[in-house]
């Protein structure tokens, strides 16, 4: 499929959507952006490459001595539009399931945001379904029919914002000059090309959350690509609205900053959890004291997360924007005393998250939403706590960076494990939200397992139970796990994730890793 003079689609068993979603206007936007700033992103990921050097060589994380000035200024980011002013309680799941999408938007969440990233696995297909999704979701004419059910959008819905893929990641059905296409330009060059105008037209803000930035740089490029799209969509300077997510070790040594570039059309910063846990422990991942203690004793009490939640409210409300809070994973079961302890879980995280000062939440399934909603209104009796400026904080780079404490057992590295590969085997087949172990789990869950694993692999931890987890009690472990798992990309996801976990190099991210099995191209010379 040649759509310009140097643009080309070369996906094979394209859905029935993408001669919707493919067009000229929208194929022309993605070659622009890649042309104009391809350069810039891989120097910004050669720059991240660079500082990883550093860290492992000895260098600390602390405060940018440079930026001090915007750090100690008294500025302001942009004003928030009326219709996102309260954003208590919002809902994330994969664009691609036409149904989840309806659901969520109906689910009673201030915001429901539709995702390429995490919870997606990025076939071509599920890419390309997921836009056309969005596409009749901002015009309401989506509609999903099963099992004599028919569903659509009620009269009031959520606001509805988007999240493509990050930086990192390329879009290699889709190249310009015979190179795949950044995924982030792809992403939101599609979404803003099909959408934007329309809801500005419907007196909606077109909105974006942005993931795994790691800079004020990364966010100054993210500033000018959509500057760029506005100017040659003829949309208002600044229509776009943009939610960072903070959500890796170097970011939140640059909240200030990050905000600063995208001062204009920052409405908000988001602690993203699972996924700092995972920056947490690749970015140290030489240094034994760091390794992660197992996921039930990595709670927000955990002091380094308590001062990344503090410091993050007060930096956004000290620049009039939103400090939206982290995920609550839990899913409905059959079994009555799960869901107690799920409720209870959510109440307790929900109640910590409002008494420090979150404007919102996330939560991953619509029944969440209402104990949630009640839990954050509790304590919020307006829309946000922009007015909580928390002035008390006072959090240090050695905050940031206290020692992880907790127990390491062989339990929880098994189930890590299984968790693991599960997900992989999944996302291998295009499925990038699954319920696993009474959670909705996505890709930050499987990123984080497989470095902690590797890890605790690397540095021979000690376990409760006795013994060290060296190569031969990780193999054993493995092959006991493995005996439940058959079928399906189960070998695949065996032979991958135990080439990820005893790599001697880590790889940088899993869905780098996995992804060329998944793409789907014709023609693919030299890539």
């Amino acid at each position: 499929m040649e759509c310009g003079k140097c643009i080309e689609v070369v996906g094979k068993d394209l859905p029935e959507c993408a001669d919707i979603v493919l067009t000229k206007e929208s194929l022309s936007l993605v070659e622009s952006l890649t042309r104009t700033y391809w350069d810039v992103i891989e120097h910004l990921l050669a720059q991240r490459v660079y500082r990883q050097r550093g860290i492992n060589a000895g260098k600390k994380f602390d405060f940018l001595p440079e930026t001090a000035h915007i750090r100690n200024g008294k500025w302001k980011a942009g004003p928030i539009p009326a219709d996102i002013f309260d954003r208590t309680v919002e809902m994330t799941g994969p664009a691609s399931l036409r149904k989840g999408l309806i659901n969520g938007l109906n689910s009673g969440a201030n915001v429901y945001m539709a995702d390429s990233e995490d919870s997606e696995s990025p076939t071509f297909s599920n890419i390309l379904t997921g836009q056309w999704n969005l596409r009749d979701a901002v015009r309401r004419t989506i509609t999903f029919e099963s099992d004599e059910k028919k569903y659509q959008l009620e009269e009031k819905t959520s606001v509805l914002m988007y999240r493509p893929r990050g930086l990192h990641l390329q879009e290699k059905h889709v190249l310009v000059d015979d190179d795949p296409v950044p995924a982030w330009i792809f992403d939101v060059a599609m979404f803003l090309a099909h959408n934007a105008k329309e809801l500005l037209d419907q007196g909606i803000t077109p909105c974006l959350y942005s993931p795994k930035t790691e800079s004020y740089l990364e966010a100054r490029l993210i500033n000018d690509i959509l500057n760029r799209i506005e100017y040659l969509l003829g949309l208002p300077k600044n229509c776009v609205k943009v939610t960072v997510l903070i959500e890796t070790i170097p970011a939140v040594f640059e909240m200030h900053e990050i905000i600063y570039e995208l001062r204009g059309r920052i409405v908000g910063l988001n602690c993203g959890r699972w996924d700092y846990l995972f920056s947490l422990q690749k970015k140290f991942f030489l240094f034994p004291e760091f390794v992660l203690p197992d996921p039930g004793d990595l709670g927000m009490d955990q002091w380094f997360l308590t001062a990344y939640s503090l410091l993050l409210i007060q930096t956004c409300h000290q620049r009039g924007i939103f400090a939206m809070g982290g995920m609550a994973a839990q899913i409905p079961s059959k079994d009555e005393a799960i869901n107690a302890i799920a409720t209870e879980k959510i109440n307790q995280d929900k109640e910590r998250e409002v008494k420090a000062g979150h404007d919102g939440t996330w939560v991953a399934h619509p029944k969440s939403v209402k104990p949630s909603l009640l839990k954050f209104k509790a304590f919020m009796p307006g829309p946000n706590q922009l007015h909580v400026l928390r002035e008390d904080v006072k959090v240090t780079a050695a905050d940031l960076l206290a020692i992880p404490c907790g127990k390491i057992t062989e339990k929880a590295t098994r189930q890590m494990y299984r968790v693991l590969l599960m997900y992989l085997e999944g996302w291998l087949r295009g499925v990038g939200a699954a319920a696993l172990e009474n959670l909705m789990e996505d890709v930050a869950t499987a990123e984080k397992n497989r470095v902690c694993l590797s890890a605790r692999l690397k540095h021979k931890v000690k376990l409760e139970e006795g013994g060290r987890l060296d190569a031969r009690k990780m193999q054993a472990i493995m092959k006991q796990e493995n005996r439940q798992f058959k079928g399906g990309k189960y070998p695949l996801a065996k032979k991958l994730v135990r080439r990820m976990i005893f790599a001697k190099r880590l790889p940088e991210f899993l869905t780098l890793a996995a992804y060329e099995h998944i793409i789907s191209v014709r023609n693919l010379k030299g890539i």
